[in-house]
């Protein structure tokens, strides 16, 4: 097969490219597959017609064919990129490279044309810009964040607005300057800017927390992530910086763990005050009345005519007095909690209690363990104070208590069948809402969680978490809302 044949079979076959041929005035004398294909023209549709029918109405309006070619006769070729017309109407981003042919006598036979159809490659690089552009706006606009760029050695290279408002340079200030500016004069002693970067040079990232400078001097506190940037080739470009001013939160957090303290005490104080309250009423009232009514009891069944109804009726006295009591006790400190423990405790109380309340009731005791007496009086008052509220709120037949062992701790659930509550947005001391205030209070005073919804088949769950260990959070224990 001769040279010509090869380069016929070529022009022939090929169909990613419009490979044709113009004759000296423009005119298609040469027409393969691909042209067709892109073009939408048969061979026979095409041959003879003048090559400016694939431009756009405006392109031949000002004479780019006829350009095109004078250029390609005097320089020997000529590459453009533009809009083109199909047979269709439909237009196409090309790459048309036009090649002017000459014989052996230097004459011009004509010219070689070559058209790549870039329409897909030209819509994904402007989507492309039109994402970094929209990425680049939204950089610059974010000013909760410090978002800004590092040189591999680490000197400024890129800000935005949210790094001017955070650390207090512009952009014209501290371009070019070494990141490490950001740092305390003790962590720069240290080496800690340079060992950020190593580190995100090694691992990709690195996220850092602790106190920067800003440009006035003054300290915040920040949440830092660094990540190493690579090129295409894995060639370092630099790094891409990203800071949190978390002083607010930190201080916030402070509060809340000082606060919590001082609530633990509270609580602490509360339950050892009630806890004497009890063991002096139980000795100084409950240990006399008890034997008081039993001294009524035996007299009256020696007595007989008016002095032993008398008898009797102040036995009543003694025994009514003798139940309230023991009820203001069971009050000030669960009943039978420190010699008979959790299960037995909340079991006769929620007998008791859902008994005289005309409730249906379910106890579901799933523990691994016993509590310690403090965890035990935590779960059984918040049982204590969510079967009150379904008492009180929730106008509900039947009532259900479990306890499990979940995360090295007590997951509590109680649940019923009435209107459905939600928790209150607004947990301020008030009317309705101190009882659930001091359930979350009493769950979070000791490291736990605590929340309050309507189920989705009907009434209200009431769930918490006391830990004896690491607690899980509701997102990451299963049995959690």
């Amino acid at each position: 097969m001769s040279p010509t044949d090869i380069l016929h079979l070529l022009e022939l076959n090929i169909r990613d490219c419009a490979v044709f041929m113009l004759d000296p005035t423009g005119h298609v004398i040469g027409w393969n597959a691909g042209a067709e294909r892109i073009k939408g023209y048969s061979e026979q549709e095409i041959r003879g017609r003048h090559f400016s029918v694939f431009y756009p109405p405006q392109d031949v309006a000002f004479g780019k064919p006829e350009r095109e070619l004078q250029i390609a006769a005097a320089q020997g070729r000529v590459e453009d990129e533009g809009w083109r017309m199909r047979k269709d109407g439909t237009r196409f981003w090309a790459n048309v490279v036009i090649t002017a042919l000459y014989d052996e006598s230097g004459t011009l036979r004509g010219f070689g044309k070559v058209t790549r159809d870039l329409t897909e490659r030209r819509e994904s690089e402007q989507a492309l810009r039109e994402s970094e552009e929209r990425f680049r706006l939204l950089v610059q606009d974010v000013s909760d964040y410090a978002i800004f760029m590092l040189d591999p050695t680490g000197h400024v290279a890129s800000w935005n607005a949210g790094a001017e408002r955070i650390k207090g340079y512009s952009e014209q200030e501290i371009h070019g300057r070494h990141f490490s500016v950001f740092y305390p004069p003790e962590d720069i002693a240290a080496g800690r800017p340079e060992r950020n970067l190593e580190t995100a040079l090694l691992e990709g990232r690195v996220e850092d927390e602790g106190w920067r400078m800003r440009k006035d001097g003054t300290r915040f506190w920040a949440n830092v992530v660094i990540t190493a940037l690579y090129d295409e080739r894995r060639r370092l470009r630099g790094f891409g910086k990203v800071t949190r001013d978390l002083t607010e939160w930190r201080e916030t957090e402070r509060d809340l763990r000082e606060r919590r303290r001082l609530l633990s005490h509270l609580v602490q104080a509360q339950e050892a005050e009630r806890h004497r309250i009890a063991s002096d009423v139980a000795a100084g009232t409950i240990e006399p009345l008890t034997r008081l009514a039993a001294g009524h009891q035996r007299l009256a069944q020696q007595a007989d005519g008016p002095e032993a109804a008398r008898l009797h009726e102040l036995g009543a006295i003694a025994d009514e007095a003798l139940g309230q009591a023991r009820a203001l006790v069971g009050r000030l400190r669960p009943p039978g909690i420190d010699r008979r423990g959790l299960r037995e405790a909340l079991g006769e109380y929620l007998a008791e209690t859902a008994g005289e309340w005309g409730l249906k009731y379910t106890f579901d005791y799933r523990l691994d363990f016993e509590p310690p007496a403090a965890s035990s009086v935590t779960v059984f008052r918040i049982c204590q104070e969510a079967l009150t509220n379904v008492h009180k709120h929730a106008r509900a037949g039947a009532v259900t208590v479990s306890l499990a062992s979940a995360g090295s701790g007590v997951l509590g659930r109680v649940s019923d069948d009435g209107i459905g509550i939600e928790e209150p947005r607004d947990l301020r001391p008030s009317a309705g809402r101190f009882g659930v205030l001091e359930m979350r209070e009493r769950a979070e005073t000791v490291g736990g969680w605590w929340t309050m919804g309507r189920q989705s088949e009907g009434g209200t769950l009431v769930q918490f978490w006391i830990p004896a260990g690491a607690p899980p959070s509701p997102q990451d224990d299963p049995a959690a809302p």
